[in-house]
């Protein structure tokens, strides 16, 4: 008797084309926004309608993520990377808008050029007058009108200025970013001006995007998850357009907590170097030490990871120190005053606790809050997921901190992509809000306290919802690679 095996169902693959027919929408759409806010010039003369312009390109940035969900797992990296090279170019679209920053990188950069130190010198010292051209030193009524325009000294009826903010000042940044502003000066054409740093934050933008693919997938992890920094509105806006260095200290950030999940000493101990590059960026990185530590219960796993990263810091400023006739923490000091960190009563600053404390408990209730946070995690963390623990205690400083700064968040952005949970990117909107928005409402104290209150409120509702389900499902519920999964992301 002849046996033949009965035909199943046949299984039918799901076409690719309308599957990718929503992301790709959505993408376009959020391009398109992300190049008509750039494009316009209104931190100054319309901070209200630029703001409506974030607003839109972080809606389209959430229908993005939605749509993202709909995206077969065998095409999400190649869409992820796609998106973000699409996003990441709408920042070359127009000079800096928002910030000045990206001048004094150009200038820092010149002056080690010429072979001098960048900590030894301010701007607008007549020692470097040899170094200025009319792009970064404009001359005359005309060009120095603008409100980005700083004055300084001169001689004569014609007024001198700079585009380069407090250019009575030395600089402030490390000598991580200092050697990386030499390369990009190096490395550019005669008369570029803005546009290699641009290109060079747009680079590691996307070096970030690769870097978190890559670790995800090390991980078996939902690679969706790196649409939250490829597709977010911060990166083309603060990272590229803007320029900020904060992109590299992400990278460096990033790439050292994915070396320190690792259980060898000997990949801790890379970690550890990574994360003292980091640090020795833009020093904020700092503030995931505590997180690369989680649930540490060695004291070899600790010092594998601390001591690497304090002897990169320390070793990175020794040329600087041994050039410089001046000290290389620059304006460090007197920035942390201008900031109001040291005075509470001082500008946006400590907005939620002086909502409910006096305002000179605020540093001291601060010291106290982040000591606990960095004591659970230290305690409770998972040491293979160290950037679980980094997102928690560099979300809760910045929600106490209430910086006004919207680049800060781009290192928060970075660590939400890792982990996972998306509430955390409310604290990103609020940066923008207080720095534009505020200016709109000539408050920014009470838009600091709205955004980033509202930001919080949504951090702990979208936590204890998660807390209360995963109690539902009963032990063990949440545990393993899906966990932190949000809006755009599966579990994996």
């Amino acid at each position: 008797m002849n046996l033949r095996t009965a035909p199943g169902p046949r299984v039918r693959s799901v076409p690719a084309v309308p599957v990718l027919l929503a992301p790709v929408l959505a993408l376009c759409a959020l391009v398109g926004a992300l190049v008509w806010t750039i494009r316009y010039d209104g931190n100054f003369t319309d901070p209200a309608g630029l703001s409506w312009r974030y607003a839109a390109c972080w809606a389209l940035f959430a229908l993005a993520l939605l749509a993202l969900r709909r995206v077969p797992a065998r095409l999400v990296a190649a869409a992820v990377l796609a998106g973000a090279f699409a996003v990441a170019a709408t920042g070359l679209v127009a000079e800096p808008r928002t910030s000045t920053d990206a001048y004094r990188y150009a200038w820092d950069g010149r002056v080690q050029s010429a072979g001098v130190s960048p900590y030894d010198h301010a701007p607008q010292d007549p020692a470097l007058a040899r170094l200025r051209d009319p792009w970064l030193f404009p001359v005359g009524a005309a060009a120095c009108s603008g409100p980005d325009r700083a004055r300084i000294p001169y001689t004569g009826q014609v007024p001198h200025c700079t585009r380069i903010n407090r250019p009575s000042v030395h600089t402030i940044y490390p000598p991580v970013a200092e050697a990386y502003f030499l390369a990009v000066d190096r490395l550019s054409p005669g008369g570029a001006r803005h546009k290699p740093l641009q290109i060079g934050a747009g680079v590691l933008s996307l070096a970030v995007t690769g870097t978190l693919l890559l670790i995800l997938r090390r991980r078996g992890t939902d690679p969706r998850r790196a649409a939250y920094w490829a597709w977010c509105p911060a990166v083309p806006i603060e990272a590229v357009n803007n320029a900020h260095v904060d992109v590299l200290g992400v990278l460096l950030a990033v790439a050292g907590l994915g070396l320190v999940a690792a259980p060898s000493l000997r990949r801790r101990a890379c970690g550890g170097l990574v994360l003292g590059a980091a640090v020795a960026t833009k020093l904020m990185p700092a503030i995931v030490l505590p997180g690369a530590l989680s649930g540490v219960r060695r004291v070899r796993d600790a010092v594998a990871v601390l001591l690497p990263a304090a002897a990169f810091t320390a070793l990175a400023y020794l040329p600087y120190v041994l050039l410089s006739h001046g000290s290389v923490l620059g304006y460090l000091g007197g920035y942390v005053e201008e900031e109001g960190y040291e005075d509470p009563s001082a500008g946006s600053r400590y907005a939620l606790l002086r909502l409910v404390l006096p305002g000179e408990w605020a540093v001291p209730v601060l010291a106290a809050a982040m000591a606990g946070v960095c004591g659970y995690v230290l305690w409770r963390g998972d040491p293979r997921r160290p950037w679980s623990g980094a997102l928690l205690v560099t979300g809760w400083a910045f929600a106490l901190l209430t910086p006004g700064y919207s680049w800060y968040a781009l290192l928060l952005v970075g660590l939400v992509a890792l982990d996972g949970r998306w509430e955390w990117l409310g604290i990103a909107v609020a940066g923008p809000a207080v720095y534009v928005t505020g200016q709109a409402f000539g408050s920014r104290g009470a838009v600091s306290a709205t955004a980033y209150g509202a930001a919080v409120l949504l951090v702990l509702v979208v936590t204890a919802v998660r807390w209360r389900r995963r109690r539902g499902e009963g032990p063990g519920a949440g545990r393993g690679a899906g966990r932190g999964a949000g809006p755009g992301v599966r579990s994996a």
